[in-house]
């Protein structure tokens, strides 16, 4: 009886025989070209990357959703060869099918300039697009643009309205922003235990914005608990999650020893780190502790460069004063 065919090899199994048969001729090939070989074969057959390829395919045939699955993973370089450009055309071709987060994504790119043009104006259009379309991402950053005014009149009680829509939604930063209204009593009521809330939820899902709220409110015991040592510890959780925010307020615990042993040389580091981040109050403390030589070698010079900084990244108290008449 004739045996029944099998087919072809997958690629991947051929090219895994193939560099086991190059290695076991390790004595005619260099070893490095051999290691290299063989991290090619896993990186090209790595299940993310025959999913990007799935993706590519179902794409192709007309699948909406699975062309903003390949453009995420384009845009975030993830199996495959980063390429915003391309990403941007699939996450307008997601938008055009009805896909809100396409929408959202699209418009995050022509905000920053990331394979396409810059366009502030567009960028809203996308994200209203997103938000109507069922995106809460878009919900979340269309809402961020009206709280700051940015781009658009300021509109604090449409933004708390578009952050709450998000945060039902399932989006955790849009809770993150809804908390920090409710922080500041801005566009709604005043509430730092729904605060609080908002921020603790965010915080558990790795929105390090809701840990750096949820670190404030236990420093001033508003909404929670005091806790200095909870609020140095989601302090310094933000700030491993590149929150520049937190890394300031981190940096100014240890100057001041207010919840923690004061550590100047620490202190300095984490204002260094938030310096770097562009925040200007960040830039002005440094420069403070150089001109005092507060834990570190005094440097008039470097205080003097610091300060212009800070004045640079928008701290008005850093910049000179106008000559009186």
């Amino acid at each position: 009886m004739a045996e029944p065919a099998t087919g072809p090899p997958h690629p991947c199994e051929l090219m895994r025989t193939q560099t086991a048969s190059q290695h076991s001729a390790r004595r005619r090939t260099p070893r490095l070209l051999a290691i290299a070989a063989l991290a090619l074969v896993i990186a090209a057959c790595h299940p993310g990357t025959e999913q990007a390829r799935s993706f590519g395919e179902a794409c192709e045939s007309g699948d909406i959703m699975a062309c903003n699955q390949l453009a995420e993973r384009l845009q975030q370089g993830e199996h495959v060869l980063r390429d915003e450009g391309r990403a941007a055309v699939l996450f307008a071709r997601a938008c055009e099918g009805g896909i809100g987060d396409g929408c959202a994504s699209l418009g995050l790119l022509h905000q920053r300039a990331r394979g396409v043009p810059r366009d502030s104006a567009l960028a809203a259009t996308l994200f209203r697009q997103g938000c109507e379309r069922g995106g809460m991402d878009g919900c979340t950053r269309l809402g961020t643009l009206l709280a700051e005014g940015s781009g658009m009149p300021r509109d604090i009680h449409q933004a708390a309205g578009l952050f709450r829509q998000a945060c039902d939604g399932g989006d955790l930063v849009g809770c993150s922003r809804l908390g920090a209204l409710y922080a500041a009593g801005e566009g709604v009521e005043q509430d730092h235990t729904q605060a609080a809330d908002l921020f603790r939820r965010s915080c558990e899902t790795d929105v390090a914005t809701g840990c750096l709220g949820l670190a404030r409110l236990h420093l001033m015991g508003a909404g929670v608990p005091h806790n200095d040592s909870a609020a140095v510890a989601l302090f310094d959780q933000a700030c491993n999650d590149d929150e520049i925010a937190a890394c300031f307020e981190l940096g100014t615990v240890f100057e001041t020893g207010t919840g923690a042993t004061q550590n100047f040389d620490r202190s300095a580091r984490l204002y260094r780190q938030a310096c770097t981040g562009r925040h200007g109050e960040a830039c002005a403390r440094l420069a403070s502790m150089y001109e005092r030589g507060a834990g570190i070698r005094r440097d008039p010079e470097r205080a003097a460069d610091l300060t212009r900084q800070a004045c640079e990244f928008g701290h008005a108290a850093a910049c000179p004063k106008p000559a009186s008449t």
